[in-house]
């Protein structure tokens, strides 16, 4: 049974990670059951709340805390998923493997953290990059755009450490997400320890009023 927590969250991943190991912890659903879930289930749907609630009333000085939070309460390792790209008229190639996931948050969480000092990494082609993008955004693309769709861009932690150290604290973000998130598993498995993920990319940025530059 899927669990959805209350608009205020009572159960907050940090007060999870400071208790015994217990061998089930419960949740509050709206319709004012208690059922048991893991401590992974209960992570996730604190996170998933925390998210919503920070999206809509961001307190100043709150992305720092809440890094830390996501930080501490995701699993350390696991299935990414299919990464799928063309490379000319070859046909599409998947490539599956368990790697380390970084945390994503809100784009408003982002700014916050950009005006605490993290480097916005803007991973889109050069053409989206340069038709608008985040004040101060470095642009290393992820993927070319080709006449077939999308070419994975091979040189790109390299690329990457070229301009960043390892323990760097970038902000990764794309145009919705999805490139933005396979960039940062990528480079976390490469040895980068202070990487966040941007949730809704540029998109989400402009809509949501943030500056951005031309």
């Amino acid at each position: 049974m899927a669990c959805s927590f209350v608009a205020r969250v009572s159960l907050f991943p940090a007060l999870l990670l400071a208790q015994p190991a217990p061998l089930a912890i419960t949740c509050r659903l709206q319709v004012s059951k208690t059922v048991p879930v893991s401590m992974r289930s209960a992570c996730v749907c604190a996170r998933r709340a925390l998210s919503e609630t920070l999206n809509h009333r961001l307190r100043p000085g709150a992305a720092r805390g809440y890094h830390r939070v996501l930080a501490a309460a995701r699993p350390a390792k696991r299935t990414l998923g299919s990464v799928r790209y063309g490379t000319g008229a070859a046909a599409l190639r998947t490539e599956e493997a368990e790697v380390a996931v970084p945390p994503s948050v809100p784009v408003r969480v982002a700014y916050e953290l950009q005006l605490a000092g993290h480097r916005y990494l803007d991973v889109r082609t050069e053409g989206e990059f340069g038709a608008g993008h985040p004040a101060e955004a470095v642009n290393i693309p992820y993927m070319y755009s080709t006449g077939s769709g999308m070419s994975k861009n091979s040189h790109f932690v390299e690329q990457v450490s070229a301009i960043f150290g390892r323990d760097a604290e970038i902000i990764i973000g794309c145009q919705s997400g999805r490139r933005s998130l396979m960039a940062a598993a990528e480079l976390c498995s490469a040895g980068f320890t202070a990487v966040t993920d941007i949730a809704g990319g540029f998109s989400a940025w402009r809509e949501n009023g943030l500056p951005v530059s031309r």
